[in-house]
């Protein structure tokens, strides 16, 4: 499949997906400054489609992404006290409300590399650890899905992991998500600079 098919049938599974719909509705309604729901809650529902599994099989959280003019921990303290206090207390505890303006702030302390700060949310997709990773979604005010995925979909449909070419230094992480990847999805192909 081309590119534009391949985000047609990523829209398909995401409104095919009550509970993933529920948590970009009530996203959408926070308001937050450009933001997105990525990764996990995106690419998982995905491979539950292409083998056939619960559309919510394996999704630990919901990584809710924007881009706040505030980098202080106090600003987004705020935003993840309002989430938590908008979405229902089955997700509330789900849902991961990251200002992407201070993730170079605590990034390295964390991760063991350095991140420098990012221009907009988006700009976050390219740093994740495999292509297929970086794909994240939001509902418009039309209620339309807007993709964003630097890298394409191929990877994300094709549940092939490979490190991410534009952050070598990641590999110990890139591990650690392929082997957390392969015990919840065993169709998964890991391909690595070796192979």
């Amino acid at each position: 499949m081309d590119e534009a098919a391949l985000q047609a049938r990523l829209i398909e599974i995401v409104r095919a997906s009550p509970r993933l719909m529920q948590v970009l509705s009530l996203a959408r309604a926070l308001d937050l400054p450009d933001w997105r729901l990525v990764s996990g809650a995106v690419y998982q529902p995905v491979w539950n489609a292409l083998t056939g599994r619960d559309p919510d099989y394996g999704i630990k959280d919901y990584d809710l992404c924007y881009f706040g003019p505030d980098p202080s921990w106090a600003a987004e303290d705020v935003q993840i006290r309002r989430a938590a206090a908008l979405f229902p207390p089955e997700l509330s505890p789900l849902v991961e409300v990251r200002n992407q303006a201070r993730v170079h702030l605590w990034f390295e302390g964390k991760f063991g590399e350095p991140y420098a700060p990012l221009g907009c949310t988006d700009a976050m997709l390219e740093r994740f650890v495999c292509p297929a990773f970086a794909v994240g979604v939001r509902l418009t005010r039309e209620d339309a899905i807007d993709i964003a995925a630097p890298f394409g979909l191929a990877d994300c449909f094709s549940m092939q992991l490979r490190p991410n070419p534009r952050r070598p230094i990641a590999h110990q992480n890139f591990q650690r998500a392929t082997a957390a990847c392969l015990a919840r999805w065993p169709e998964v192909r890991v391909l690595t600079d070796d192979k």
